[in-house]
């Protein structure tokens, strides 16, 4: 598979299409249990422009309140986060192939307008395994550099069903989604991009 930097592995493809079917029928039936809410920037309370959920045993969340963090249960109806689809799972084990299983896995959908600026994953004690992302409806530019935000960087697009893992000496590069391409892809009725990041918060 292609390296983008090192640790940073692109799977183009790895679902087809029937499986990103599935796959969004189960994020369907996670965020019926787990509504979307959107989160605020702990210092400013600045709304992000991506809506947002979670699956598995953990969730992230942001507020101005308690800034960001990982709890077992939903920010607005206090409960339990729905488990991790199975193919988001099968992801972790195939294209991530860390020993542990995932705690988290975010669920963050963008619509036309909505990107993610540059930053790091860095609130996990196991930075030690990757975050396995995945891509579903519209295709994005993703942006990628080092460890430092004023470094160089370069872009890729990701399209839907793709997957890209962050670890190894790319796990604290910052990375953000500089922009949705509209009307790229069928999969979502509405449009817009769900994109998928699975997490192991615990160091093992």
């Amino acid at each position: 598979m292609p390296e983008l930097a090192p640790g940073l592995v692109y799977f183009p493809d790895f679902f087809d299409r029937a499986a990103q079917e599935r796959l969004v029928a189960g994020i369907r039936d996670a965020v019926r249990a787990a509504p979307l809410f959107t989160p605020r920037m702990p210092r400013t309370g600045k709304e992000f422009s991506v809506r947002m959920t979670n699956c598995g045993e953990l969730g992230w969340v942001s507020d101005t309140k308690r800034g960001y963090r990982y709890q077992p249960d939903h920010p607005v109806s206090g409960a339990p986060w729905p488990p991790i689809p199975d193919l988001a799972l099968r992801a972790w084990r195939e294209a991530g192939g860390y020993r542990l299983a995932p705690e988290a896995c975010l669920v963050n959908f963008y619509d036309a307008g909505a990107r993610m600026g540059l930053h790091q994953d860095r609130d996990e004690a196991a930075l030690d395994a990757p975050v396995v992302s995945i891509s579903l409806g519209d295709s994005c530019v993703f942006r990628f550099g080092g460890r430092e935000r004023s470094g160089k960087t370069k872009s890729v697009r990701l399209h839907s069903g793709d997957v890209v893992v962050i670890g190894g000496a790319s796990r604290l590069a910052f990375h953000g989604v500089d922009r949705i391409m509209a009307g790229t892809s069928t999969l979502l009725p509405q449009g817009g991009r769900i994109n998928l990041t699975l997490r192991r918060v615990s160091a093992g």
